[in-house]
């Protein structure tokens, strides 16, 4: 016997669209941002990933435009001038930022892009697009598990793991400038959590390009 057919998807009377959203996610070293966001973009075909400019030399096996934006430091200073980056900031002498252009691009053909940046970079883009981020802290569940967490990463001496304890401790004071704040106990749940914030962000009205017409059609 065949199959039913199933039933189609009613489309609306008037079109409506989506305007991208940028989710922001920052967090200490050790409390899992990176493997969030890396967690998002696998399972979010609507998510894609911004190449970074940096100023450092490629290391083997990265291309231009792939991996990085290479770029000299006159030249990412000059993008910097000119507000060709949404975010960018200089570490250990080398330069990191966003280009802006794609990431325009992105959000004006409703595409969503996630970030694992400092609370300087999520300052900066909320500045540069302030109605287009929607951002998110991870926090560890305790201080202890944080610094066992960067305990198991590497041999380092005590004061070098007392300096990546103590810029934690400078990120986590910025918990409150985020609109979200999720605690990392089980990664699974985090990750659920992250995607749910990303859901909701989709979902707010004056993303959905068009729904006041659509809304108007029901004589309302």
């Amino acid at each position: 016997m065949s199959q039913p057919a199933t039933p189609s998807r009613p489309t609306p009377a008037v079109p409506v669209r989506r305007r991208g959203v940028c989710l922001v996610i920052s967090a200490p070293s050790g409390a899992g941002k990176s493997t969030i966001a890396n967690a998002l973009r696998a399972s979010e075909p609507q998510l894609l990933h911004s190449v970074s400019v940096t100023t450092r030399q490629p290391r083997p096996g990265e291309s231009d435009g792939v991996h990085y934006h290479f770029r000299s430091m006159d030249e990412f200073k000059r993008m910097a001038e000119t507000g060709e980056m949404l975010e960018w900031a200089t570490v250990f002498g080398r330069g990191y930022g966003t280009p802006r252009a794609p990431v325009e691009q992105a959000l004006a053909d409703g595409r969503d892009m996630v970030f694992d940046i400092d609370w300087q970079g999520h300052r900066q883009i909320r500045e540069a697009l302030p109605d287009d981020v929607i951002s998110l802290f991870v926090l560890p569940p305790s201080i202890e598990e944080l610094e066992r967490r960067l305990n198991g990463r590497a041999s380092d001496e005590a004061d070098e793991i007392a300096r990546r304890m103590q810029a934690a401790r400078d990120e986590i004071s910025h918990w409150n400038e985020f609109d979200h704040v999720i605690i990392n106990s089980d990664l699974d749940q985090a990750i659920a959590e992250a995607r749910a914030v990303l859901v909701a962000a989709r979902l707010e009205r004056h993303r959905q390009v068009g729904l006041i017409d659509l809304v108007a059609s029901f004589g309302v």
